[in-house]
């Protein structure tokens, strides 16, 4: 999601789960740490995220915060329109270049509406690439593109489910992944997701980015 063009609407015949298809976003915008930075948060044992879109917008505010109420440093990975699948590749890579901090937070799986059951491998990746006693806090996701058509719109809200339902099955298999669950979050407002979504996918700022901060810091404290 981000900077990519929106997918057309998608044919039946075409596309089996409803969403569309994933476009091309290795040239989108990103924010990824330099080197000083990742080697000076590792040997602080600070956090590494690794994040898509959403990330990249909300990204430096969440670093902001998570350094103002628990001194701890983040260095980020984001990446606009990335699949799961390219954010564990990243994970993989700096931990082979680096090593990895006891914290990791995983903010991607929203790309993974256009084939979801390619989801369940890669956090298994990312558990087998922290190993047991490092904590993974991955943000669960809601999708529902608003300018998309009713069915379109229904299939994001199925094929976020499907992710989350994965994230979940893999909880249970690890107790060292922790679900930041924004996707309940929203469920619950009163005022329902457009208060905190601009487009059905990315927060609203202040307060969708605020509110998506917040659960990811609170997770982080152990709340």
């Amino acid at each position: 999601m981000g900077g990519a063009p929106e997918p057309a609407d998608p044919a039946p015949a075409q596309d089996d789960y409803g969403s569309g298809k994933l476009g091309s976003w290795q040239n989108l915008a990103r924010r990824i740490a330099s080197e000083d930075r990742i080697r000076d948060t590792l040997m602080f044992n600070g956090i590494f995220m690794f994040g898509d879109s959403i990330s990249v917008q909300d990204g430096a505010a969440l670093e902001r915060m998570v350094t103002a109420q628990t001194g701890d440093s983040i260095a980020s990975h984001d990446w606009s329109g990335e699949p799961a699948s390219a954010a564990v590749d990243a994970l993989a890579e700096w931990s082979h270049r680096y090593g990895l901090p006891g914290r990791i937070v995983m903010a991607v799986g929203t790309n993974d509406i256009f084939d979801p059951p390619a989801f369940a491998a890669q956090v298994e990746r990312t558990m087998e690439i922290v190993g047991p006693v490092r904590t993974v806090y991955w943000v669960n996701v809601h999708a529902g593109r608003f300018k998309k058509s009713a069915t379109v719109r229904a299939a994001d809200e199925r094929n976020s489910a499907w992710i989350n339902q994965q994230l979940d099955q893999a909880a249970a298999r690890h107790p060292n992944l922790k679900i930041v669950r924004w996707a309940e979050y929203l469920a619950t407002q009163p005022s329902g997701p457009a208060t905190y979504l601009r487009d059905g996918v990315h927060t609203t700022e202040p307060v969708g980015q605020d509110a998506r901060n917040t659960l990811i810091l609170k997770a982080i404290q152990g709340h």
